[in-house]
């Protein structure tokens, strides 16, 4: 039966009155019998004295249910305050709403009947009232006042009140049992075997154990085949041998620090892994994120990786993969990415089909009480932006905990939304195992030393239903220490030493490591092909209405398809996607305003004038192309990188694509930088191609429209963990572009990307130039000057290039040669040499950029080279060191520009 009667509706009610009192077998039976018991009721008139047409519910019944209805909902929307979820038992403030007398209504009012449906099962207001506090303030509260979707909430309304509850089976609660059992004594064998270490227990809230073993099991049966998780340390080993499937021996072998020689890696607690694991409902492949302490950051990342698989594998429904995020309470309260995670979840570029969000939630944020580190009731309140529901469980009620993943997990498959469960537990020990937490929270820790493992408090209440005999569970536990001793047993008998697990699967041909002896590949593409993709770049639908402004812009770029004009930088970006795309690499895109670009340069896709429908012509070239997927991103810097650098982990045959909207901005997403871009595969052994495209160059644009600060990347590169590059032409772009993906080489790509070079004439590239050679490291001078005649070398890249270039010509300046460094990591070392080999090393050379001298690439090579370059004087000109990137005048930026360069050219 649909939902009877709310308080907004007695009209309804009133009509349904009206019928029964002119032809009672004009309603349902169940009204039927609600309308003659309540006529029954000796306090009531039956109203048949009415005019026809004029009936209405008798004024007391009126009242009454108008009182019924507002305590029922407010135990729906209340209910989850008075809720047992503490497992401290610590008292929780009184909810008057939930009281009779708060409504007005009495104790004689339970034995009146209600209208049928308004609760399930329930035909009196003391039924009613009785199965509310049984589903609303037990061990688990749930909040949906928030949710303003009625089919959402009648949903979930539904599935706590009626008969289809979750209750465990037997088999089931041996299975939680046993889960819990092993949690904990995973958690006690580490503390004996290796005392003093940091392993950040997850006792205390053991039932995160439980819960997602409970989790994967449901989403096997609901066709999930691939599983992404994220999480922070708390909790991550025994995840990671309970969940995941790691081998104990690996684990005891990080704990011995067993490691081969040059290893650098990371602490164990941050480790992931990858395995099939087998549910009871069907098998899954499951993937548990490398995370670093910089808590909540790993969610967006494992956000883009399930999606990229979800791409691969063709699942446009989302609905084979499941992506997992366990956070802490404090974490999840207090960081901004989670917000920006959050909001992008539900976009068209980002959305994974819902993820499953659990709040290990110990009630304490290191050393922090909850009402010192987040300001709502609970630590979960940001998640109501995305009017998803929110389950409170109590840790220590496994049951409970059972019925909050079912309903989770059904809720996430039914609606395609995330989901939040907060786990409400405690934390056994400080914050690590080194730590006193009773410095700080003495009357918790008098509470939690009197508590026993979760299991132990379960055991009674199995025993006594007949599930599970002391002997039975003594057993399990045995079966489980036999394994650990076993494993432990081998690490300390057999001495070896612990390996990465990486680059298999679809990494099968690409490798890491460093560049020498990894060949460069021609990344020219044929001109008749080029021509073919320009005029699928420039052909739109007959039908389509493009802006005026905009007709000249393709009859432009399809002259420069023809080699009528050069090409200038987005049309050599545009070709580069096309020709990618052509030959199978699937292309990606997604940042702030890319679509169109910020400069207005890109128009990757263009917007119907009438109709409002978008075109993007790279996504119709040729028959069995991959795709070429343009995204115009939230407002985020962190959520969106942090996503696309995700993507890029479980796609390595495509081009992956962030770019910011000023290369300033890439500040905001420095965590996913230091964290993950740059040491990625040094402390996890995992890698990456993405590619960030950062506008750069001072062109009087104020501090925060200038600078991608260049200088921070450099700083950043080791090992050749990444290429930072600042190409100056178009055709250097498209094969620097080409270059990441035809390569087997993979690792981040940083490209300083110009603004006004966009429409500089001389910024342009002939056709031919894409149509043979590579990505050129170095380019030397390119006005064939007698290089016995020159008296300097100006070693520069990027925009102020064109800003000597420009003032060599005017002052016919013969004797200065002019050198681009085109990459600077890994840095050119043979190229660059060659390039100044046939001036005389009396000729000294000047390092020339834009940017102050304490920021820029400036630092980078002198502590590379000092004052001597391959035996050459070597200085450097810059603006004067500045703790902002520059001036907020234009008319200052221009003189400093020009006093720049007249010193670079020795004017």
């Amino acid at each position: 039966m649909e939902r009877a009667v709310d308080s907004a509706n007695l009209a309804y009610l009133e009509a349904l009155f009206n019928d029964y009192q002119q032809n009672p077998s004009s309603v349902s039976p169940e009204w039927q019998g609600y309308f003659a018991r309540t006529l029954a009721d000796g306090r009531l008139s039956n109203g048949l004295a009415a005019p026809a047409g004029t009936a209405a519910l008798p004024a007391d019944l009126a009242d009454f249910l108008l009182k019924a209805t507002r305590l029922i909902w407010a135990y729906r929307e209340r209910g989850h305050l008075a809720a047992r979820i503490d497992p401290l038992g610590r008292p929780r403030p009184p909810v008057p709403e939930l009281e009779l007398s708060y409504h007005g209504l009495s104790i004689a009012d339970l034995e009146r009947p209600i209208p049928p449906g308004l609760v399930s099962g329930a035909e009196t207001l003391g039924q009613a009232v009785q199965r509310l506090k049984e589903r609303y303030t037990g061990s688990m509260g749930i909040e949906i006042g928030h949710l303003d979707d009625p089919e959402v909430r009648y949903w979930i309304e539904a599935r706590i009140e009626d008969g289809t509850f979750p209750q465990p089976d037997a088999s089931t609660q041996r299975r939680i049992y046993e889960r819990l059992m092993q949690a904990t004594l995973f958690e006690e064998f580490l503390q004996k075997k290796y005392l003093g270490a940091k392993t950040f227990s997850t006792e205390g809230s053991e039932a995160i154990i439980a819960l997602l073993d409970l989790a994967m099991e449901q989403a096997a049966r609901q066709g999930v085949t691939e599983v992404v998780m994220g999480m922070a340390h708390r909790g991550r080993l025994n995840v990671l041998v309970n969940i995941v499937g790691k081998p104990m021996r690996d684990i005891f072998l990080e704990f011995e620090e067993q490691f081969p020689e040059g290893y650098h890696g990371d602490v164990k607690y941050h480790l992931g892994h990858s395995n099939d694991i087998q549910t009871p409902s069907g098998p899954l492949h499951i993937s548990l994120n490398f995370n670093p302490s910089h808590l909540e950051f790993v969610g967006a990342v494992a956000m883009g990786r399930l999606r990229a698989k979800q791409d691969r594998f063709g699942d446009i429904e989302r609905k084979k993969g499941l992506l997992v995020v366990v956070h802490g309470d404090a974490a999840f309260s207090g960081e901004g990415i989670v917000q920006e995670t959050l909001n992008i979840s539900g976009l068209k570029a980002y959305t994974v089909g819902g993820a499953l969000h659990v709040i290990l939630n110990n009630q304490v944020g290191f050393t922090t009480d909850p009402s010192d580190y987040t300001a709502g009731r609970y630590s979960t309140e940001i998640a109501k932006m995305i009017e998803s529901p929110i389950f409170h469980v109590n840790a220590e009620d496994p049951d409970a905990v059972y019925a909050a993943v079912v309903m989770a997990m059904e809720f996430r498959a039914a609606f395609k939304r995330d989901v939040f469960i907060d786990l409400v537990g405690f934390r056994r020990r400080g914050h690590n195992e080194t730590d006193e937490p009773a410095f700080t929270q003495p009357e918790m820790y008098r509470i939690i030393s009197s508590k026993p493992p979760a299991f132990q408090g379960y055991f009674p209440k199995l025993e006594a239903a007949g599930v599970l005999s002391k002997a039975e569970a003594e057993a399990m536990a045995q079966e489980y220490q036999a394994k650990l001793d076993a494993a432990f047993a081998e690490v300390r008998s057999t001495p070896s030493t612990v390996r990465p697990h990486a680059g298999g699967g679809i990494w099968n041909g690409y490798h890491g490591g460093p560049e020498n002896g990894t060949p460069d590949v021609d990344t020219g593409v044929a001109l008749e092909r080029l021509r073919e993709l320009m005029k699928g770049l420039t052909t739109l639908p007959e039908d389509f209405n493009l802006h005026p402004k905009l007709s000249r812009f393709v009859q432009s770029r399809a002259e420069m398809g023809e080699g009528k004009r050069p090409l200038d930088w987005a049309a050599a970006e545009a070709l580069a996607f096309a020709s990618l795309a052509a030959e199978g690499h699937r292309v990606r895109m997604s940042g702030q305003d890319v679509v169109r670009g910020t400069f207005t340069q890109r128009h990757g896709g263009y917007t119907d004038t009438v109709t409002g429908r978008r075109y993007i012509p790279a996504q119709h070239l040729v028959e069995g192309q991959a795709p070429v997927e343009l995204y115009n991103s939230a407002l985020s810097e962190a959520g969106v990188l942090g996503f696309e650098y995700g993507y890029s982990l479980d796609a390595p045959d495509g081009l992956v694509i962030w770019e910011a909207q000023y290369g300033d901005f890439v500040n905001t997403a420095q965590v996913i930088i230091d964290q993950f871009i740059a040491s990625a595969e040094a402390k996890w052994s995992r890698l990456s191609g993405l590619v960030m495209l950062l506008p750069h160059g001072m062109e009087g644009g104020g501090p925060e429209h200038s600078s991608a600060r260049l200088e921070r990347f450099l700083q950043l590169c080791a090992t050749d963990n990444m290429q930072v590059t600042y190409p100056s032409t178009p055709a250097q772009y498209f094969h620097l572009l080409r270059r990441q993906v035809k390569r087997p080489w993979r690792k981040p790509l940083i490209v300083m990307t110009p603004k006004s070079l966009l429409r500089n004439p001389e910024a342009v590239s002939p056709l031919e130039e894409l149509t043979k050679g590579r990505f050129r490291r170095v380019l030397p001078d390119s006005t064939g000057a007698d290089p016995k005649k020159v008296s300097r070398v100006l070693l520069c890249s990027g925009k102020v290039f064109y800003d000597l270039e420009a003032a060599r010509k005017a002052a016919g300046k013969e004797d200065v040669a002019i050198v681009r460094l085109e990459q600077f990591y890994p840095f050119p070392e043979g190229e660059l040499a060659a390039a100044l080999e046939p001036f005389g090393k009396k000729v000294p050379v000047y390092w020339v950029q834009e940017e102050p001298s304490n920021m820029g690439a400036w630092w980078f090579l002198k502590a590379r080279f000092g004052h001597l370059i391959y035996g050459h004087a070597f200085e450097g000109i810059a603006r004067p060191e500045s703790s902002s990137p520059a001036v907020g005048s234009s008319k200052v930026h221009k003189r400093e520009q020009e006093q720049l360069v007249r010193e670079a050219l020795g004017l």
